[in-house]
């Protein structure tokens, strides 16, 4: 029986889709190519690190975590030669409340711009030890925009649970290519949709899945053992606990407010194919 899923992870759930339509509509990836960025990941590595800087392909490889290191590598650091890190970040902004209203009616757009304060009153419930992306995201000042304003915030949050499921992942042994192959041998996703999208040879797929062999975490047949699903499930429910800061602060009732709002909405953006499902973000309908 499948469990149930708690609280922190239904609010990740209902937000996901309201910051990761950025990844999948055509305007933010217009908009980098008109800023001089060259091709679609690119964009994606220098928009998701812009907060931080001008870093080397190291760091982000670091961050990104699941993303192959030499992917990483043939768009950082070219792209700060492109565009500097402050007008990737200006661009992205633009760009992604440009997506969120060509996505929306204008009822929609009115309610997404009203809740851009009930996420930043979850985003201040946030602590930010040992997450960077989170921390960087959390400084860049709102927008007057209340669009990009409630798409910052929902930015936020997502990079908050992401940097906690990462020190979940790596807490638990397992590198950046390990944790995605649990996540397919757990059924999160199809090896030909997210092999291709985290820039991992089949050499390196076949050698982490040795390694998750020997540990007693995979079969022969690449399927998780008993113990796989054990810790599969175990970093899953850390990554819950890491990422509980607003259901503490805010309290059960104002988290279920943020999540009857937030869903609907993400639920447009299923249910009109701007954000697909299943998804590399490993994010469902909420």
């Amino acid at each position: 029986m499948t469990p149930t899923p708690t609280l922190a992870r239904r609010l990740w759930e209902a937000v996901e889709p309201l910051h990761a339509i950025v990844y999948f509509a055509p305007q933010p990836a217009a908009a980098a190519r008109r800023i001089g960025l060259r091709g679609y990941w690119m964009g994606y590595f220098a928009s998701r690190v812009a907060p931080l800087g001008p870093v080397p392909p190291v760091a982000v490889a670091a961050m990104a975590y699941g993303f192959a290191p030499s992917m990483v590598a043939r768009a950082i650091p070219d792209a700060w030669s492109y565009a500097e890190p402050a007008l990737v970040l200006e661009t992205r902004i633009a760009a992604a409340a440009e997506a969120l209203r060509a996505a929306f009616d204008p009822a929609e757009v009115t309610a997404l711009a009203e809740l851009a304060e009930p996420l930043w009153e979850t985003v201040a419930a946030c602590r930010f030890d040992g997450r960077p992306l989170a921390a960087a995201w959390s400084q860049v000042p709102r927008p007057a925009d209340p669009v990009a304003s409630a798409w910052l915030a929902a930015g936020v949050l997502r990079e908050h649970r992401g940097d906690g499921h990462v020190l979940a992942a790596v807490a638990h042994g397992l590198a950046g290519l390990d944790a995605t192959l649990t996540f397919v041998a757990a059924g999160g996703m199809q090896r030909d949709v997210i092999q291709p999208a985290r820039g991992w040879t089949d050499e390196e797929w076949a050698q982490s899945a040795r390694r998750l062999a020997a540990r007693g975490l995979l079969d022969r047949d690449g399927r998780l053992t008993r113990l796989g699903g054990a810790l599969r499930h175990d970093v899953e429910d850390m990554t819950d606990r890491l990422a509980a800061a607003p259901v503490e602060r805010l309290g059960p009732t104002g988290v279920e407010d943020v999540i009857a709002r937030a869903a609907p909405l993400s639920r447009v953006l299923v249910d009109t194919g701007a954000f697909p499902v299943p998804n590399p973000v490993g994010a469902p309908r909420p």
